[in-house]
């Protein structure tokens, strides 16, 4: 029990109770669910690959997205991470590629940009056809140090010249209450704020 709970605890967001409690559930459960949670850890090492064309996680590459000819090969989405790419796509609004970076800039944490898939990013513009790269990377210190250095980098290559370079939006998530949000959303929410009935996607900051 305590060998369970402390290969629990190296998950984030684990802590001591909640890795006592799973291992308590998992004790109690059906030997089957044991079985079959353990196969599927060990199924995800062995059975996920990196997409040779985005660098997301997948069981083949390329991954899914990247083999779909209907995706919009123009507009390439920049994230941090898979766990982004996956839920940008839930949320069913973007129809283009992805380029996963691996990360975001953190120097405190060793995470310059030699880090990151900055070069591989580049030599997707290089290759032609994207008319615009969205900025997704998350909206704090680490992820808007990238996008600026994104932007500073792809704007300078030769390669981006004609290339669209936007950032996405922040503001207050539908049916939120300013009163409970936080400062930093209510103040970007002011900050990008936009005329009453224009489309999102007409704005180009």
């Amino acid at each position: 029990m305590d060998r369970l709970v402390t290969s629990l605890k190296r998950l984030p967001g684990i802590g001591e109770k909640s890795a006592s409690r799973l291992a308590y559930h998992l004790l109690s459960a059906e030997p089957e669910v044991a079985r079959e949670l353990a196969d599927a850890i060990l199924r995800l090492q062995l059975d996920t690959v990196v997409c040779d064309a985005c660098f997301t996680l997948s069981d083949r590459s390329p991954c899914p997205v990247c083999a779909n000819p209907a995706r919009d090969r123009s507009l390439l989405c920049v994230v941090e991470e898979p766990a982004d790419m996956a839920a940008i796509e839930r949320s069913g609004g973007f129809k283009g590629l992805y380029h996963v970076l691996g990360g975001a800039l953190s120097p405190i944490d060793g995470m310059g940009p030699e880090a990151l898939r900055v070069g591989e990013l580049e030599q997707r513009l290089q290759a032609g056809g994207i008319a615009e790269v969205v900025l997704a990377t998350n909206p704090t210190a680490e992820g808007d140090a990238t996008a600026h250095f994104l932007a500073d980098r792809l704007g300078r290559s030769a390669a981006a010249a004609r290339v669209r370079i936007t950032r996405i939006a922040y503001g207050m998530p539908l049916g939120g209450d300013i009163e409970y949000a936080d400062h930093v959303t209510v103040s970007r929410a002011i900050e990008n704020r936009r005329r009453f009935g224009e489309s999102p996607a007409r704005r180009d900051d």
